[in-house]
């Protein structure tokens, strides 16, 4: 891969890896619910005057509007809402490493829409990565699971299919000669105006008055790093350096997350959680060798 596709990725999955804290952090004052709206209708709100001050025009075939919209649901309207409902439930430092898992997933679709089978390290990888995710979800014991719960754990994994998606259908857009700016500016904005009718309704609840500048400093990273900035260099990333193999590079994540969890919100790693978390990655970087 050239070296600024690798540059592009590295810099959005590094991006990335501060949302489970970021989210952790806002759903300390607002509802999961809230957060997941705003993050999407603030960033989409944002980028229709960017993408119109660029001249990024929408796609103009049916084919590619269609694949706009699944990428536009999945990436900002799927994925948040289940991934914030889950960090609400559980530890930043887990929804972190079951964010590891990304790259199986993204790697499993890409194949499936190609219509190519994995090689064999490629399924063993995977295997030993999802049975990390196993020990990860089930291990509530010692300090390391902290707030962590079954419910929220499965939420983010859950999430992990949407995010995938939305990443493949993406790619696939870039690669058909759309730009990421578009697929990132018009998915974003389209999905901003389906969600833009709850947006008096939560309102009206009264929280948004009381929300901490933390909760509301965490809202606008959100919206505007993770949702428009993170997107645009991945799926530029995915786009030029293909799918499956830019997708890998995503078992970094989970990295920055962790070390952030501990950092600040004093989040403890017990020996369950290293374990598992040698696991994913183990599993990832042989899926990698595999590819």
């Amino acid at each position: 891969m050239p070296p600024s596709v690798i540059l592009a990725a590295l810099a959005a999955v590094v991006l990335w890896g501060a949302s489970p804290v970021a989210a952790k952090v806002a759903v300390a004052d607002l509802s999961p619910l809230s957060v997941a709206v705003l993050r999407t209708f603030l960033g989409g709100a944002l980028a229709v005057p960017v993408a119109l001050v660029l001249k990024v025009r929408r796609p103009a075939q049916r084919r590619l509007q269609l694949i706009l919209l699944l990428s536009g649901f999945c990436g900002f309207v799927g994925f948040p809402m289940l991934f914030t409902f889950g960090v609400h439930l559980t530890s930043a430092n887990h929804a972190s490493m079951i964010l590891a898992a990304l790259p199986i997933f993204t790697g499993a679709i890409a194949m499936g829409w190609e219509r190519r089978r994995p090689g064999r390290i490629w399924i063993l990888g995977s295997l030993i990565a999802l049975v990390g995710e196993v020990v990860l979800i089930g291990g509530r014991t010692g300090a390391g699971a902290g707030t962590a719960s079954v419910a929220g754990d499965a939420l983010v994994l859950v999430s992990n299919l949407f995010a995938s998606l939305g990443y493949v259908a993406g790619g696939r857009l870039q690669q058909a000669g759309y730009p990421s700016t578009g697929t990132t500016f018009w998915g974003a904005a389209s999905m901003a105006l389906v969600l833009a009718p709850a947006v008096p309704f939560l309102w009206a609840q009264g929280e948004f008055a009381v929300a901490s500048v933390p909760a509301w400093s965490a809202i606008a990273y959100l919206a505007i790093v993770v949702t428009i900035l993170g997107y645009v260099l991945w799926y530029c990333a995915l786009g030029r350096g293909g799918i499956a193999r830019v997708g890998l590079i995503q078992f970094l994540q989970p990295v920055s997350g962790v070390i952030l969890a501990a950092l600040l919100l004093g989040e403890r790693i017990s020996v369950s959680f290293l374990f598992a978390s040698a696991l994913v990655l183990s599993g990832v970087w042989l899926a990698i060798k595999g590819k």
